[in-house]
């Protein structure tokens, strides 16, 4: 293929009305943090050792000083919708109580440069920035009072900026906050209990419980939750790595879909877990599974479940992002059908799907071609899941711009936006331009079909 064709697939099935975006979260991109409390990240980050680099989230992009040009860039892509996250201790620094007036007003000016802009505002509760005070006076999520000082701040969120929000999700990736974060301790708060783990993942879903309903109770704003899910498959055709690969899926995906569509864990999960099950209080079922207008998936890639040796895509010579993670598009298709088959839920948004690459600025530009055939394949598995009867409205690319990539710090980009984080000036990347074109030509084709 020519390298300088634009990769634009037919995308026949995908509806009129599909949401296109760009996504980003708080503490990735924001700075500013001597105008906000203190987060569980921001602890982390001191850990030595904790962040690849030994970097932090102290100023990352400057998008807090640099609101009105990074507006405009979002605004040039030609994206109907922008998912971005608020910073629970930008509104509340302790977590509790009366909320900041110079957070507020951040927000009330990135909501209202958006709308201005003709530009939807997808707005997400939590991305793991908990306020630190909260994970010392309760302990964090394996707290049931953290779930209630969230309904707190959703309240708080939703009577302020409800009026203007298109759609708010409560959490992203419930899975990486229990597990990475209180079972591996690879990411904030950086603890290892398998028990505390399970009990923050039943607190994180009580908080979106209590969340739904006090933005219910303030707006008229759609409802959903975020989930990092994927398909697993047995590494090999043997009862123990069958058996393993239920487990696994059992963990990562049924645990968070079971709990929000019939309001239980699945069985053999709970006898899995055993002793470190999570304790639940009577009502906690109905709480959790309330209704939501969507369920937000974010797909990077498969995994593969074995009692041997770990799987390596490496290894196994398949084409790999640079975080190692497979190139699996089919995976996205297969997911996406699994979870219309399996629960008839709500609608489905993608609404995070990138890879990192080891991008180069040279001459002042970034030629990521890998990752425009990475987004054009993707999308082409996400108009295929459409075509199977899927009922998928929506797609964000992850992400808007380069920014701080948790325990990898600054060495990972996933960005269609390159940033020098020495000066902190921003550069399309192909990939930017690719996404542009591809939703100009969505548009003059829907014009010509109006015509």
């Amino acid at each position: 293929m020519d390298r300088d064709q634009l990769i634009v697939p037919g995308l026949r099935h995908l509806p009129a009305n599909f949401i296109w975006g760009v996504a980003t979260s708080a503490f990735q991109i924001e700075g500013a943090a001597d105008r906000r409390g203190e987060s569980i990240w921001d602890v982390f980050c001191r850990r030595p050792g904790a962040i690849a680099d030994g970097s932090d989230g102290l100023t990352a992009c400057a998008h807090v000083d640099r609101l009105d040009a990074d507006l405009d860039l979002i605004a040039s892509l030609g994206v109907d919708a922008y998912r971005f996250s608020i910073a629970w201790p930008r509104i509340q620094t302790e977590g509790s109580g009366a909320p900041r007036s110079d957070g507020l007003g951040f927000y009330d000016r990135l909501i209202d440069g958006l709308l201005a802009r003709g530009i939807q505002p997808y707005a997400t509760l939590y991305h793991w920035d908990l306020p630190q005070a909260l994970q010392l006076r309760f302990g964090g999520w394996p707290g049931r009072e953290t779930a209630y000082r969230f309904a707190d701040y959703a309240d708080t969120v939703s009577r302020r900026f409800g009026d203007r929000i298109v759609s708010f999700a409560t959490l992203n990736e419930p899975w990486v906050v229990a597990v990475l974060g209180h079972e591996q301790g690879i990411f904030a708060p950086g603890l290892r209990s398998r028990a505390m783990a399970m009990q923050a993942s039943h607190h994180l879903l009580v908080g979106h419980g209590l969340a739904t309903q006090a933005i219910r109770a303030n707006c008229q704003a759609e409802v959903g939750i975020v989930l990092n899910m994927s398909p697993i498959h047995p590494l090999t055709d043997t009862d123990a790595d069958r058996a393993k690969a239920a487990i696994d899926d059992g963990l990562i995906n049924r645990w968070y879909m079971d709990a929000l569509h019939v309001g239980q864990y699945p069985a053999d999960v709970l006898a899995h877990l055993g002793a470190d099950a999570p304790q639940q209080l009577p009502g906690d079922a109905a709480l959790v599974s309330q209704p939501v207008e969507f369920i937000g998936v974010n797909y990077y890639t498969r995994s593969f479940a074995s009692t041997g040796e770990p799987w390596s895509a490496q290894a196994s010579g398949a084409a790999v992002t640079d975080m190692g993670w497979e190139i699996y598009p089919e995976g996205l298709t297969e997911l996406l059908v699994r979870l219309h088959q399996d629960w008839k839920g709500p609608r489905l948004i993608v609404t995070e799907n990138g890879a990192a690459f080891a991008d180069q600025l040279v001459d002042g530009e970034v030629d990521d071609q890998p990752r425009v055939e990475y987004l054009a394949t993707h999308l082409a598995a996400v108009d295929e899941a459409v075509r199977r009867g899927v009922n998928v409205t929506g797609y964000f690319v992850w992400s808007l711009m380069d920014n701080f990539e948790w325990a990898s710090g600054y060495r990972k980009r996933f960005g269609i936006v390159h940033v020098d984080y020495d000066t902190l000036k921003r550069t399309p990347k192909r990939s930017a331009r690719w996404v542009s074109e591809l939703l100009r030509q969505r548009a003059a084709q829907r014009l010509a079909n109006a015509s």
